[in-house]
Parts: C-alpha cells; structure tokens; sequence
C-alpha cells in the first residue's frame, strides 16, 4: 500500500496517467451537474478545464524535478486562477440592465480550475473533498432556488406621454419597485418617455400592475422578464 501512495506522489508515467484520468473525472462530474441544468459551460468544457489546469501543474513540476530548471513549478499553475476569469466571464450574462446569470456556473469554472491544480500537484484527497463540496453547493442553491420562487422578480417597460406623467407615476410606485430606468419611447413618439421598472416579490408585482390599470395616462405597459 505504500508503495503505491508513494507511486502516485511522485512524478511518473503512473501517476500523470492518475492524475490525468482523475481530472477528467471530476471535471466531468462538476460539469455534468451543470449539464442537467441547461448551463452555457457544461461537461467537456470543465473535464477539460480542470484536465488542463492538472497538465499545467505538472508541466511545471516537470520542469523543476525533471529537467532541473531553477524555477518556481507552481508558477504556471497560478496564471490558470487569474486566467480562468476569461472564461468564466463568458459564461455570465446580464439580462436587462437587471438580471445577472451563470455566476454560480463562472465560480463552479473557477473550483474545477482549482482541483485540477490540486490533482496536478498529488493533492489527491483535498481536490475529491472540493469536487464533493462544489457538487453539494450546486444542489443545495438549486433547491433553495425552488424555496424562494416567491421572491421571483418581474420587469416592466412603461411608456408615457410627457415627462411630468412619468414623473407623476413613478411617485406612486416609487415604493412598490426596485429599480428604476428612463429609456427612449420604444414607440417612436415624439415627448414619450420610457421607464422600465425592477419590482421584487409577488406582493409588489401586484400592486405594480394595480397602478398601471387604474392609471389613464399609460400608454404601452409590457412585461419585459417575469
């Protein structure tokens, strides 16, 4: 038994094919639970995310143990954490000035970089703890997702005529929405005015939409993102 621990620490033709197939595989299971999720960054982008950032770690140990270059070997393996933020910025969008995803799925890029990095470096039992605790993390915010339905948020475009009435009907919701923004009418009138509203929790949705039916002056009221 020891001479196997002792095997996969050290750097040989057994233990690079270990470290290789482990970073596959638990890229492969982050990945996969992203994949259930319809997510932008699915399987084969974290099995090779994290089969990557495990070659660059021992391409660097390599070259220190190896070739016997005087170099620091976990120097590669740090430009994988700040590189690694291009990718994941790919994979989070914003949604009507407002709405901001695939964060979770960008942060779940960045601890499948990090195990990779730790199985490159023989840090076995520490990168399976991490892909058990990323897999955890990822179910648990999805059920709480579910819990929290309620608090959903909704966008609304309002288009009135002049700049007073839009004044005017913000006033009387100012403390139903969240955010607010003035935009150019969507109808092309001239002296329409533009105003997209962020309202948070059923409760203001409803009042939200009171307002808009009892209100005269409004003259486009469409529901962006519900």
């Amino acid at each position: 038994m020891q001479n196997i621990i002792d095997t996969l620490n050290g750097l040989n033709v057994w233990s690079i094919a270990f470290r290789v197939l482990l970073a596959a595989i638990c890229g492969g299971a982050v990945g996969s639970e992203r994949d259930r999720h319809g997510r932008a960054a699915g399987l084969r982008t974290h099995i090779l995310v994290c089969l990557g950032a495990a070659m660059t770690t021992m391409l660097g140990l390599y070259v220190h143990t190896v070739l016997h270059f005087n170099n620091d070997p976990l120097r590669m393996g740090a430009q994988v954490v700040s590189g690694i933020g291009f990718l994941g910025a790919g994979t989070i969008i914003v949604r009507n000035h407002s709405h901001v995803t695939g964060l979770s799925t960008a942060a779940g890029l960045w601890a499948t970089a990090s195990i990779g990095l730790a199985i490159g470096a023989g840090f076995y039992w520490a990168a399976l703890l991490a892909m058990v605790i990323v897999l955890v993390t990822f179910s648990m915010l999805t059920r709480m997702g579910r819990f929290s339905r309620h608090k959903k948020s909704g966008i609304y475009y309002i288009e009135l005529p002049s700049i007073e009435k839009a004044q005017h009907f913000y006033k009387c919701v100012e403390e139903l929405v969240t955010e607010v923004d003035i935009l150019p009418a969507k109808s092309g009138l001239s002296g329409h005015v533009g105003l997209e509203f962020l309202v948070m929790g059923k409760e203001n949705d409803r009042a939200l939409q009171k307002e808009m039916t009892t209100c005269g002056d409004i003259v486009i009221a469409v529901p962006v993102h519900q």
